[in-house]
């Protein structure tokens, strides 16, 4: 199965739908169950991303954070550009972003990180609108990936970079053995305890298991209009980082 199909609840409504619903009911407990839940390695994914957005671009002034959920991406990104910037973050669930507007707050950045109710397949922004586009976690929930990169081929300006880091299913022993029981045991019953929302925490690993990695993914990078994309595994490949220029 493609991870396009793979939905949280049931086949009458879109992926797109379900996914919001799923991140609404989520949206207060997310950020605990994503912490506890990698080992805290999260924040390590996601400081690779901006160090290695850092190498690619030095002054991006217009950064859009796609699917920026609680906002921890688009916080850590501002921390680490002291120059004057802006970064718009989207995302589809309010529920999520509502808690990211909490953060950006209580952190002081409300001036220079925005949120945006944004469908990624059908962004409202003007082409070259962006300096640089990061997204963390995100590519497993579109319901067309290629129509998405697409978009944020588009709103992207020209010498622009991207970086993308998503979560998926190791292929290598032993960490893929690993991951089968984390996935089918520990998840589920971690679900059950943290969350009112157990199939939640089904639908996140099936898609792990459903995603495209590796130069699949890299071609579909392509395909978008992106250019000088690579690939590289962290964590003995449980999450693996996409970058890539628009020239």
């Amino acid at each position: 199965m493609v991870v396009e199909e793979v939905k949280p609840y049931n086949e009458e409504e879109s992926k797109r739908e379900q996914v919001e619903a799923l991140f609404d009911n989520i949206a207060s407990t997310y950020d605990k169950a994503n912490h506890q839940m990698s080992l805290g390695i999260d924040v390590c994914w996601r400081r690779s991303a901006i160090k290695k957005l850092q190498k690619l671009s030095n002054m991006p002034y217009r950064i859009l954070d796609v699917a920026t959920g609680t906002g921890d991406l688009a916080i850590m990104t501002r921390k680490a550009f002291h120059h004057a910037l802006h970064i718009t973050g989207i995302d589809i669930s309010e529920g999520m972003m509502k808690v990211g507007r909490q953060k950006v707050a209580a952190q002081g950045m409300s001036d220079s990180i925005s949120f945006q109710y944004e469908d990624c397949s059908k962004l409202s922004f003007a082409d070259n609108s962006f300096d640089a586009i990061i997204s963390s976690f995100a590519l497993r929930n579109f319901e067309n990936i290629d129509i998405c990169l697409k978009e944020m081929c588009r709103v992207m300006d020209k010498g622009g970079s991207i970086v993308v880091i998503d979560l998926c299913a190791p292929r290598k022993f032993p960490m893929k053995q690993v991951f089968g029981i984390y996935r089918n045991y520990i998840m589920p019953i971690y679900g059950r305890l943290v969350s009112k929302d157990e199939k939640a925490f089904r639908y996140l690993p099936e898609t792990m298991d459903a995603i495209q990695q590796g130069e699949g993914m890299k071609e579909r990078f392509e395909r978008a209009g992106f250019e000088s994309v690579e690939f590289k595994y962290l964590s003995f490949g449980m999450c693996v980082m996409y970058s890539g220029l628009k020239k």
